[in-house]
């Protein structure tokens, strides 16, 4: 093989190495991950194969669906959008998520573990969840999943992010205990006679003035929706805190989880107690950031 037919052909560092230094030098994070995910993708097998194909050539066939991957990666859409899934939780769910819904975070992970330690031990009594602005069924699932005498009702004021969570509840095969309904937090959502025995909630809590600020797959691609939580990023969470505390939706002792934003620990736990709220306590996310705040309904 001359040396023009060589450099036509690129071995799988090397296609690595060039691509990793294109998203770096766009401020792109984890740009090798990002790289290493998409290349798996266009090859069609696993990421943890390259590291034992490293030179392996690559010829024109092979890069160019790669190249096109990369391209959209450089427009800064999300890797997620751009293979169609994100994985979630320890318990490994893969979820379908597209331009509909947010992308599943590490920083959620957090309250599904907390919300599974607040429920009653296994083998227990059928016990209800309610997942507000459930998005692509992420926390609805993930509860599911992890104990099978639960029922969860997951709800969202789109119609576009419950389409999207109908389908992961039937590829996951959970849709038998997964019921999605429209609505707008508490609105349309059909209680259990005793009241749900947690609630959970990731709403929008970013503050409008923040979101221009946003980094591009964020700012660009995510449904704003999804992610404006008014003037001070605690409208939703606000109302849903009042209407909790206002009516029978939660059974006495059951708990009231909340996904916050960075430096809204502090408020949200006063809103809590405002309203009668018990054991107010918040959690910290893997970046040591107060990220999960839950308070109980009195007895």
């Amino acid at each position: 093989m001359s040396e023009a037919e060589r450099r036509a052909r690129w071995t799988v560092r090397e296609l690595l190495a060039w691509t990793s230094e294109r998203f770096a030098a766009l401020g792109i994070d984890e740009a090798r991950v990002d790289a290493e995910h998409l290349l798996a993708r266009s090859l069609g097998c696993a990421r943890i194969d390259l590291y034992v194909q490293h030179d392996r050539l690559l010829d024109e066939d092979d890069r160019a669906g790669f190249r096109e991957l990369v391209r959209r990666r450089l427009a800064r859409e999300p890797v997620a959008y751009i293979e169609g899934s994100k994985g979630f939780h320890a318990l490994d769910l893969d979820l379908v998520v597209d331009r509909r819904v947010l992308v599943p975070r590490p920083e959620t992970e957090h309250l599904v573990d907390w919300l599974l330690e607040s429920l009653r031990p296994a083998p227990a009594p059928l016990m209800h969840i309610l997942d507000v602005g459930t998005g692509s069924g992420a926390i609805a699932l993930a509860v599911a999943k992890a104990r099978y005498e639960v029922q969860v009702t997951a709800v969202d004021a789109s119609e576009e992010a419950l389409a999207v969570a109908r389908h992961n509840a039937e590829r996951l095969g959970l849709d038998d205990r997964v019921t999605c309904v429209r609505g707008d937090l508490l609105d349309g959502v059909a209680l259990p006679p005793a009241g749900f025995d947690a609630i959970a909630a990731n709403l929008p809590y970013i503050p409008s003035a923040e979101l221009d600020r946003l980094q591009p797959e964020v700012r660009d691609w995510e449904p704003r929706a999804a992610l404006d939580g008014g003037p001070d990023g605690l409208v939703y969470v606000r109302r849903l805190i009042d209407a909790v505390a206002e009516g029978e939706a939660l059974r006495p002792g059951g708990r009231l989880f909340l996904e916050i934003g960075v430096d809204q620990a502090q408020a949200v736990e006063q809103l809590l107690r405002d309203r009668a709220f018990a054991d107010v306590q918040s959690r910290l996310d893997y970046a040591r950031i107060p990220r999960v705040v839950s308070g109980a309904r009195p007895e």
